[in-house]
């Protein structure tokens, strides 16, 4: 047999350093019994987009960034060394749209039902995902809040164009699962919505901080005020990142980019802030079409506000 040197299995030829451990390098599949403090689940759904979109490639994408940081928190001395249980992806089917935001939900009641980890980070995906992922979620408790980082209300009427990437809130408060109190909306922006949807909101109580609110108070103060009240309504708080609530210059892979966003610092600030409280347990993050992106700037934030969600836990146990 002729001995080939200096050969590798694909993707295994890369560079190595013996004091650096890189995030991916903690993905590992779930085997049955197997428990951790964190997993991971693919929602590779994005036929429901009202715009064009390629987030059906972001679960991959926002895995492969993982490789782009190590797991030391400088700042904090915190290393991460304990395996991410990674559940694989969600099977979608090709033209199957309204069968797969049902595939979506028994797939996501599947996982959250093992147990198999103490906090949930799901990647999108369009925002319809968030529907499937929060209903399934919420079947373990008996009432879950939601904190909503998002340019746009996603409160669309489903009797226009059935249920898309902007209904998934007002489905999941039509549906029972969620009350409009306990629905906080971080990051609206200016000329992204339409007076009914902003009316639909006021109606159900929905608590709404615009772009402009966010200019005028830290997202800090935001969120320890809000969080300290939603806290004592719900047994369980889930945090949904729509990706476009970023400015364009910093999330240029959404497929709704704008200006007058978020920059990263600030989101990445509140993420890691809403879960150092034990009341939040899951997380999704969407919107990210890797297909438009630069440099995969996206998909690299996405990464980046994972590492926040798992830093926050860390810290606030």
């Amino acid at each position: 047999m002729t001995n080939l040197r200096h050969v590798k299995p694909a993707g295994e030829a890369i560079f190595k350093d013996r004091y650096t451990t890189k995030v991916r390098e903690l993905l590992v599949p779930w085997e049955d019994g197997g428990n951790a403090v964190f997993a991971i689940a693919g929602a590779p759904f994005s036929k429901s987009s009202i715009s064009h979109s390629g987030a059906s490639f972001a679960p991959s994408a926002i895995r492969s960034a993982l490789q782009s940081y190590t797991t030391f928190s400088g700042d904090t001395g915190v290393d991460f060394t304990e395996s991410i249980i990674d559940f694989g992806d969600i099977y979608m089917d090709p033209t199957d749209v309204i069968g797969n935001q049902q595939r979506l939900y028994e797939g996501l009641y599947d996982i959250y039902q093992t147990d198999a980890a103490k906090n949930w980070m799901v990647l999108g995906g369009d925002h319809a995902i968030s529907h499937s992922s929060i209903k399934a979620f919420s079947e373990k408790y008996s009432s879950v809040g939601v904190i909503q980082f998002d340019a746009h209300h996603d409160l669309r009427n489903v009797e226009d164009g059935g249920p898309t990437n902007g209904t998934p809130f007002r489905r999941l408060i039509e549906d029972g699962v969620l009350s409009g109190e306990n629905l906080i909306q971080i990051g609206i922006r200016d000329f992204t919505n339409a007076k009914g949807y902003d009316d639909y909101a006021k109606e159900q109580g929905v608590i709404v901080y615009t772009m402009q609110d966010l200019f005028r108070e830290s997202i800090l103060v935001i969120l320890e005020r809000e969080m300290k009240k939603l806290a004592d309504r719900v047994d369980v708080i889930y945090l949904s990142v729509d990706m476009d609530v970023l400015d364009q210059a910093f999330a240029p892979g959404c497929p709704a980019i704008g200006p007058g966003g978020m920059d990263s610092r600030e989101l990445l600030a509140g993420v890691h802030l809403a879960a150092q409280h034990a009341k939040v347990k899951a997380m999704d993050i969407v919107e990210i079409d890797p297909t438009i992106d630069i440099r995969n700037m996206t998909s690299r934030v996405a990464a980046n506000v994972m590492m926040q969600f798992m830093l926050g836990k860390k810290l606030g146990v």
